[in-house]
């Protein structure tokens, strides 16, 4: 059986979030701190959202897309709730991965 993960990251000034899914997150937070230093074409890459500050690991990769598609619809305070609710402080949660 695979992991799958729903992650939020965000800048260095925590001012912009980005929501995704994996089933390696050690991998996909070093592509995006890669693309942040290199090409910065995508969404992550642009606004530097390499730090992590919440995830969530589920057992299907369906119920994970579900799951991002839902967060990703919500208003910043939810979602400000949701990373305080396990992330008070907004950590970087990175370096206990990596």
């Amino acid at each position: 059986m695979k992991d799958y993960y729903v992650y939020i990251t965000t800048n260095q000034k925590k001012t912009v979030l980005y929501i995704g899914m994996t089933n390696n997150l050690t991998i996909r937070l070093d592509e995006h701190f890669q693309d942040s230093i290199r090409s910065k074409k995508s969404f992550a890459g642009k606004y530097n959202c390499f730090h992590l500050i919440y995830f969530e690991k589920l057992d299907n990769p369906k119920e994970a897309i579900r799951r991002e598609k839902e967060i990703k619809k919500w208003s910043r305070k939810k979602k400000t709730a949701l990373i305080e609710s396990l992330n008070s402080e907004w950590n970087f949660l990175e370096r206990d991965l990596l």
